[in-house]
């Protein structure tokens, strides 16, 4: 880890104890003076390339994911990328997913017309799947708790029923070893743990990904800009949201950042302290959510907590009356233990 450290040192100065990484990450230093330069350009009539930094931050994110970067569409937003999955789906179509998952990945199943939505504990979901389900929509890792879905459940038992599976990995893409190429289709947004700006966002396909319209009429770069699109992008291009260049720009230098420190390192590091903050909570008497190997650690009833922790410099979310702290690359065990220290223990 001696690398990461190195990194983040380097490249995270921010004087707060920063412990909301799922809510939104810190931008690292040489993304933000990449943005400060293409703003400066932009004010002085030359803009940065848009398509050069976004794809750019498609191909990272692809080698991050295991997927080719043909696989990879970009975008704003996961909801915006769902909603296109659950407008594919035929009439009569259904939905399964879990209890509390994020809103952005199962509200666009609930309000698309004409389909059923069926909603069942998390850690029975693959066990629910059945011959009447055409899609399994599910978080890698759950936003309110840090809970880890048993994905090689649910895939085996979609595949087992025929049905198409939908991973969302905003919380476990950057610091998890995540495969793309393990489900159907995943949603991903830029920044939480990709440490990229706000805006940002990715959808996997599968190489083949006839049963998905392309709704958002994606094309090459100024192939085909008046009239109707009459060249659709080959490849997941076609599912592209117009980039906007500065957010793209960010992101370009968020996500080699991590590619040169590797997702391995990354996840030790970060699930290291988060096992030292749930013992030390337990050794204080709390009872944590119990989610093994997860970098996200949730304390019920400590949420009211997180105000007062915000006014001492501790960033930490209040999530379903639940504390909770999610730690990356530019956490220490001294974050650890400041926040342990402030909670009492």
């Amino acid at each position: 880890m001696d690398l990461a450290r190195s990194l983040a040192e380097d490249e995270f100065t921010s004087s707060l104890t920063h412990l909301a990484t799922a809510s939104t990450g810190l931008l690292p230093l040489s993304a933000a003076r990449a943005v400060h330069e293409a703003v400066d350009a932009a004010a002085a009539g030359t803009p940065p390339d848009m398509f050069g930094a976004r794809d750019a931050a498609r191909a990272s994110f692809a080698r991050l994911v295991g997927v080719p970067a043909t696989r990879v569409a970009t975008g704003s937003s996961v909801a915006t990328f769902t909603g296109l999955i659950a407008a594919a789906l035929p009439d009569g179509a259904e939905v399964l997913t879990a209890d509390g998952d994020f809103s952005s990945l199962v509200n666009p199943f609930h309000v698309r017309p004409g389909l059923t939505v069926r909603t069942v504990p998390l850690e029975r979901i693959a066990e629910h799947v059945t011959e009447a389900t055409a899609l399994v929509a599910v978080s890698a890792v759950q936003s309110a708790d840090g809970r880890r879905a048993d994905l090689t459940a649910v895939r085996e038992a979609a595949r087992a029923h025929g049905a198409r599976t939908l991973v969302d990995a905003s919380q476990a893409a950057g610091w998890d070893t995540f495969e793309a190429d393990a489900y159907d289709y995943t949603v991903t947004v830029g920044f939480k743990w990709l440490l990229a700006p706000k805006g940002t966002a990715f959808l996997t396909v599968p190489e083949v990904p006839g049963a998905l319209p392309p709704l958002l009429a994606g094309c090459s770069p100024f192939d085909s800009c008046y009239g109707p699109v009459t060249d659709l992008a080959p490849d997941a291009r076609r599912y592209d949201e117009s980039p906007a260049p500065l957010v793209w720009t960010g992101a370009q230098h968020a996500l080699a950042l991590l590619e040169r420190i590797g997702t391995e390192a990354v996840g030790a590091h970060d699930v290291a302290l988060a096992d030292r903050f749930r013992e030390r909570l337990t050794r204080a008497g709390h009872a944590p959510v119990p989610a093994p190997g997860s970098a996200i650690v949730s304390v019920p009833g400590l949420g009211e907590r997180a105000a007062a922790l915000g006014e001492r410099g501790i960033t930490v979310s209040d999530r379903a009356g639940m504390l909770r702290a999610a730690f990356h690359l530019y956490n220490t065990e001294r974050d650890v233990d400041r926040l342990v220290a402030a909670l009492g223990g």
